[in-house]
């Protein structure tokens, strides 16, 4: 399973297909550890769960304590995941029990299989995981629609599992040895709600080196801030690549000035001022600079969650070429929790330049060539787009709040069993509230970037890629001139900007 099937089942409509010789591998760990347990004292068959372990659990309450772990672990709190972190939750979990080191019988696999291709979503509310032994309260509510208790949400609303199971001829799983702990033990959730921010913040990523294009456009920069001589020899492969990028979506533009043309040819040498900018501010020369360790965050990001994707990460291992029980904590949560906060932080740097290269936008005595807010109509009557920057700059600012990590907020709970934990779901959920800022930032950018190129009457001279990013906007914006509310459409430009085709 890679990120880009991920992807294709939560985004493409692909329906999610186990390998029938992969999956023979799962039974065939389920009947090593069947043949294993036997007379042996193993943690969470036949011993209770955290703190409890030092009890043992008679034979014959073996079932009963599968199905307490899950009865008594959901306890989740608050709204809904959203449902494709609730579907990104599930396929990381089969990602889970296909490594073959669960003990779990197939029929867990194949149920969750039919839940992720009919869209039948469990309820697992926002809140409840400390992510260390991963996500039990979350990863609880999952297994209690397996077992046919709780709610789902399926055919546009929440119903009671066993109404939908009965509708569509599923079954609930059995108990065999250890389904329970095994369903509830493991760092699924915070993947699942790492995958779709990683999607998100990729896109983000492409937009903002557009948008940085664009922006240099209508500044009428020099184009060798992102010349391959300039950025190449500063080794990093982030900001080459940025700067790569950057030349692919400038191709075309008439805009953008030669240095060697304009300063270096052109009989400047005893000019005393110059009207145009010898150099551009740093939030428009700078970008490779800024987005490209962006990019190598993301990048790296990737990288952990694909590896995360396909490891196993409940406990105890169960390891039928060794011929062994393995008790450690892979279910901890760290790597993500830690990833999680690097794309956090980096993502709120990337809303921070959108939102000064606004200002240059809007600030008519730092740019000198555009209306004061891009006011095209009377100056004093009309504002333009001068209360979209009160947004812009307040969205901004809860951002810089929210870039405190949070993989450092560790707080002992279980006793003191789990003394130190990662909170990887709460720093990816965290993360996901600046996703949602800087689609709203970059959905006003986008918007005043449209009205600027009016303002300059630019449209013919832009690059081709930026132009066609211009007329996607006022596919759905039309050029602002009187003054109406703008709130609908930067709702509007979020989700567009979402879906868009960024050409790579």
């Amino acid at each position: 399973m890679t990120i880009d099937n991920a992807y294709d089942i939560l985004f493409n409509k692909l329906k999610y297909s186990i390998d029938p010789e992969e999956l023979k591998r799962v039974e065939a760990c389920y009947e090593f550890l069947r043949e294993f347990a036997g007379e042996k004292v193993i943690y969470g068959i036949n011993t209770g769960f955290g703190p409890m372990a030092q009890w043992r659990v008679a034979d014959e309450y073996l079932k009963d304590l599968q199905y307490n772990i899950i009865r008594s672990h959901s306890t989740g709190a608050g709204q809904p995941l959203d449902l494709v972190d609730i579907k990104a939750a599930m396929i990381a979990r089969v990602g889970v029990f296909m490594q073959a080191k669960s003990g779990i019988h197939p029929s867990v696999v194949e149920l969750l299989v039919e839940f992720i291709n009919r869209d039948i979503y469990p309820f697992i509310p926002r809140h409840g995981s400390v992510g260390a032994s991963g996500d039990l309260v979350q990863l609880a509510h999952i297994a209690l629609a397996l077992i046919g208790e709780g709610e789902v949400f399926y055919d546009g609303e929440w119903q009671p599992t066993a109404k939908v199971m009965e509708s569509t001829g599923l079954e609930p799983i059995k108990i065999y040895i250890r389904e329970g702990l095994s369903t509830t033990n493991g760092t699924s959730v915070m993947t699942g709600i790492a995958i779709v921010n990683q999607h998100l913040a990729e896109q983000l990523l492409r937009l903002s080196t557009l948008a940085a294009v664009w922006m240099n456009e209508i500044a009428g920069s020099y184009d060798d801030l992102m010349s391959a001589a300039l950025n190449d020899c500063r080794r990093h492969y982030g900001q080459i690549e940025i700067a790569t990028d950057m030349r692919r979506i400038a191709d075309g533009s008439q805009c953008l000035v030669k240095r060697e043309h304009e300063l270096y040819d052109n009989g400047h040498a005893n000019v005393s001022t110059f009207e145009h900018k010898v150099q551009a501010y740093y939030s428009l020369r700078c970008i490779p600079q800024i987005l490209g360790p962006i990019k190598e965050t993301l990048d790296n990001a990737r990288r952990v969650l694909e590896e995360e994707l396909n490891s196993a990460s409940d406990n105890p291992i169960i390891d039928p070429e060794t011929e062994n029980v393995y008790h450690g904590g892979n279910f901890h949560g760290d790597y993500i929790s830690l990833e999680e906060d690097k794309v956090k932080i980096a993502l709120v740097r990337l809303i921070m330049t959108a939102e000064r290269q606004l200002n240059y936008l809007f600030h008519d005595r730092i740019n000198g060539i555009l209306p004061p807010f891009l006011n095209l109509g009377t100056l004093g009557l009309n504002y333009g787009m001068q209360a979209c920057q009160f947004t812009a700059t307040s969205t901004t600012a809860e951002s810089q709040t929210l870039a405190m990590p949070n993989y450092v907020h560790s707080i002992p709970n279980n006793n003191d069993n789990q003394d130190i934990v990662s909170m990887g779901t709460n720093t990816a959920l965290l993360t996901r509230q600046v996703i949602d800022n800087a689609y709203q930032v970059m959905a006003i950018q986008f918007i005043a970037l449209a009205q600027a190129t009016d303002c300059l009457s630019l449209t013919d001279k832009l690059a081709p890629a930026t132009r066609k990013a211009y007329d996607a906007v006022r596919e759905i914006i039309e050029t602002r001139i009187d003054d109406k509310p703008f709130y609908k459409e930067i709702g509007r430009m979020e989700e567009m900007l979402k879906n868009i085709v960024i050409p790579s």
